[in-house]
């Protein structure tokens, strides 16, 4: 027999050997880690290609009005999802769900890049499916491998009530918009997040937790039926919030404000709760809930009349005549000023070079302070302003709120404007005005802007003589601290003497909001504010003192002309119907 010669050494049998030895010890101690260490982990990721976890919607929270009527509802909407990893052919799968549903291969297409995070995950196709719809896809789902559909909550509105821009509305999270939130943890693709108005501010009350459903799932990647070992976890519906809205109120201010453009808001002084708010035009408050087409966008974003703004929070407007209590407030605080000094309107008032005409070209005659409130005499105001400063007039306005945030309880509030000296020089130059500017803001014209919110808390503040809480919507524990003019009883006596003779004298601006009723005491302040851009804003606000309950109102209408003429009328509207409503007296 032929036997070849051993050519290798012992010393490298050795290596050999303690090498393959070294190998199966670290096969071994790996084989250890993986099945006992780290057993934990691979049995999760093995789960993770075995089992699909499905997300669960939770329904929001409702928004209830005071007295529990329901605003804003959940109601079932059917929406189309497919699991990418289950579709063959994509492309022919979107043109045949196109077909079946009436829509737009493009659109479906669209909706899948937004919503997609994985190919076993479901990505939404389309939303709002109606029956027919569902049936079409039901008889062809043998040709729509990995297409499902699923019902979730969506917000409906069951009262009528329109309100967009109090109820605001939601969003449904894609990837663009869960990467811009601060919270993104919280949210998953197709969550709903608050976008907007109270939607947007108690969004964390509002939202729910989300459930969750197993299902086992083949190689492939189908479902072939529930994760036995794991238990499903049912939606937790998001807490409700009790407005301080009343429901019929807030029908009928909207009701009064058809056609109109302006603003209707009611509140009651003594808690700071908002009653009613109109801001018109508005638009469906289910406008963003559905599928928003481009021409629909368009239309809507280029509306002149920009139903879009909420013009109670952020439009801003120069106020006219119902801030003179402001300039009387200032005035009363001088120790020299004499109030039943009367003071000749003959329809003008000459200041340097400069014309400053009343309101009414032949004048007023003589008058003292509250005769000068009841008729709205801007003369009178003319001549006595010029007892005060610039800082004395601005520092009043500021402290009763204007120029700054009320922290009303919805979000995107203005800051309106009150000029100072130092606004002035930087935007005329140091010699580019001159003490005219305070004859303008005596009588609410000039650079003064404010919003509607703002003088409806500055009502309040009057109405209750410097003690109403913040406004708000929304029935909460802490309120933000609201502003406290520090006035004496004296000067809260006179300004209520002058508002309420501008309603029961026989000259009285604000004659025409008094509906007339037994102990229903109107106090009140109309304004016509000259606009820059058009047609003047008609004002008027005030309050009515009924069953020893407060209700304040503000009433602005764009371009309208007079406030006396129109506005006042639609205050007595909504003090009418305050009267009617027998559920106030008893509030």
């Amino acid at each position: 027999m032929l036997k070849s010669d051993n050519l290798v050494s012992n010393r490298q049998y050795l290596v050999a050997r303690s090498f393959a030895w070294f190998m199966l010890l670290v096969l071994g101690v790996r084989y250890f880690q993986i099945q006992i260490i780290e057993h934990e982990i691979y049995r999760l990721k093995s789960n993770t290609n075995r089992i699909r976890k499905v997300n669960k919607n939770a329904p929001r929270g409702l928004i209830l009005d005071r007295d529990g009527e329901i605003l804003v509802d959940n109601y079932p909407v059917y929406v189309l999802t497919a699991i990418p990893g289950e579709m063959e052919d994509k492309g022919n799968q979107f043109k045949l769900i196109a077909d079946y549903i009436e829509s737009d291969s493009s659109i479906i297409h669209s909706s899948y890049e937004k919503y997609y995070r994985g190919r076993f995950i479901p990505t939404r196709l389309a939303k709002d499916m109606n029956f027919l719809q569902l049936g079409n896809l039901e008889e062809n789902k043998l040709n729509l491998e990995g297409v499902y559909y699923d019902q979730i909550p969506e917000r409906f509105f069951p009262n009528g009530v329109r309100a967009p821009h109090l109820f605001g509305y939601v969003k449904e999270i894609d990837r663009s918009i869960r990467k811009n939130l601060k919270n993104k943890d919280a949210y998953e693709l197709g969550d709903l997040v608050g976008w907007s108005g109270l939607e947007k501010q108690y969004e964390t009350f509002l939202m729910g937790q989300r459930g969750t459903s197993f299902y086992e799932v083949n190689a492939s990647g189908r479902e072939v039926g529930a994760a036995s070992e794991l238990d499903d976890t049912r939606p937790i519906p998001g807490s409700n919030i009790r407005t301080t809205i009343d429901l019929q109120l807030q029908l009928f201010c909207e009701d009064i404000m058809n056609d109109k453009k302006g603003v209707i808001l009611v509140g009651d002084p003594s808690s700071g709760g908002v009653l009613a708010a109109t801001s018109a035009p508005d638009y469906s408050p289910d406008f963003f809930t559905g599928l928003i087409t481009k021409s629909n966008w368009e239309d809507m974003s280029t509306n002149p009349d920009k139903p879009l703004i909420n013009r109670y929070i952020q439009g801003t407007y120069i106020p006219g005549s119902i801030v003179k209590m402001i300039t009387q407030a200032a005035l009363l605080k001088q120790d020299k000023f004499d109030k039943n000094k009367k003071y000749n309107c003959p329809g003008f008032y000459q200041f340097g070079d400069r014309i400053f005409g009343c309101w009414i070209n032949e004048g007023h005659g003589d008058l003292n302070l509250v005769e000068a409130m009841s008729v709205s005499c801007d003369v009178y105001f003319y001549k006595t302003v010029t007892q005060l400063t610039l800082e004395n007039l601005h520092d009043t306005f500021i402290q009763f709120g204007f120029g700054s945030k009320t922290n009303i309880d919805i979000p995107n509030e203005a800051n309106g404007l009150v000029p100072d000296k130092n606004y002035m020089s930087k935007r005329y130059g140091k010699y580019g005005w001159s003490r005219g500017v305070l004859l303008n803001l005596a009588i609410g014209q000039g650079e003064l802007l404010v919003t509607p919110i703002q003088i409806l808390n500055y009502i309040n503040l009057i109405s209750t003589k410097g003690s109403s809480p913040s406004s708000h919507f929304v029935f909460v524990d802490n309120l933000p601290q609201n502003v406290k003019p520090e006035l004496s009883s004296e000067i809260w006596n006179n300004m209520h003497n002058g508002l309420r003779s501008a309603i029961i004298s026989s000259n009285g601006t604000g004659k025409k909001s008094d509906p007339k009723f037994n102990n229903f005491l109107v106090y009140g302040k109309t304004g016509t504010a000259e606009n820059p851009h058009g047609e003047n804003h008609a004002w008027f606000v005030g309050w009515a003192d009924y069953n020893d309950e407060k209700y304040s109102i503000v009433v602005l209408l764009e371009n309208a002309g007079s406030g006396g003429a129109v506005a006042a009328p639609l205050a007595k509207k909504v003090f009418e119907k305050i009267i009617e409503n027998s559920r106030f007296a008893s509030r």
